[in-house]
């Protein structure tokens, strides 16, 4: 399904009964990602979009800001005339809930961070960003390929080979502005640890130990300072593929845990 959104095309995909739950993926990646997820959650409304500049979806401009890609959500889910829901983020998909917990709090019901942070970029990751975006320009698909086997923990690259092919596959087909696009809007955005620390609804972090992205020490820091749940997973920052049963299992475990505190 689409809908028209200032001048171009966002996708998204809305299946189920009951609960409302959001599934925002992350950098690279798109809305199908989640469809072995959503196929295991037959009891929930599953909804899953397209974000800027991914997928199926239109670029806005030179730079994506996970506010302007919160906006686009949003739209969505008007338009499906979904007052509230649950937010599943995976990486940048978790910047984007954020956003929304700040902006149109009265809409989050819970908020699960995967292999997400509430920690804006440091400098050090701005400058990676901004390298980045010279590579990309000069060879988008060996950037991309590159940037997808790396959120692997070693030891995984090989076990689940197969899956990686396929979310490489599904990154070469973001386009070089969607790529530029959302690194430019990652490097500036701000901040939502007080964010996160005054949401009061039910919340969660999903934390690699071993991911290559974000430093499970962070992770441990921000869920103290935000008063978050942390539950580690032995892999790297792609949990829900590396630590796919595990995942599945905390999930559920966690939209039981929303609905009975509703």
């Amino acid at each position: 399904m689409t809908l028209s959104y200032k001048g171009i095309k966002i996708k998204y995909q809305c299946s189920g009964n009951g609960k409302n739950i959001v599934f925002l993926h992350g950098f690279l990646e798109n809305s199908a990602m989640w469809d072995n997820i959503i196929s295991e959650l037959p009891e929930f409304r599953c909804i899953a979009i397209d974000l800027l500049g991914h997928g199926e979806t239109g670029n806005l401009g030179y730079v994506h800001t996970m506010k302007e890609m919160a906006d686009g959500v949003m739209t969505v889910l008007n338009a499906l005339k979904v007052s509230s829901a649950i937010f599943v983020g995976h990486s940048m998909g978790g910047y984007v809930s954020l956003e929304i917990v700040n902006n149109y709090n009265n809409s989050v019901d819970g908020l699960l961070l995967l292999n997400s942070t509430s920690f804006p970029d440091s400098e050090e990751r701005k400058f990676s960003r901004e390298r980045a975006i010279d590579i990309v320009k000069k060879n988008p698909n060996a950037y991309t390929s590159m940037a997808i086997a790396n959120l692997f923990a070693p030891e995984n690259r090989e076990i689940i080979d197969v899956e990686i092919q396929k979310i490489k596959n599904e990154a070469s087909k973001t386009s070089l502005q969607g790529i530029i696009s959302a690194l430019e809007g990652m490097k500036v955005r701000e901040s939502h640890l007080n964010t996160l620390k005054s949401f009061k609804k039910h919340k969660i972090i999903f934390a690699g130990t071993k991911d290559p992205v974000l430093d499970f020490s962070q992770s441990e820091e921000e869920s103290k300072l935000a008063q978050t749940e942390l539950i580690s997973f032995d892999g790297g920052h792609m949990t829900y593929l590396e630590n796919s049963i595990q995942f599945l299992t905390k999930l559920k475990a966690f939209l039981r845990e929303v609905n009975v505190m509703r």
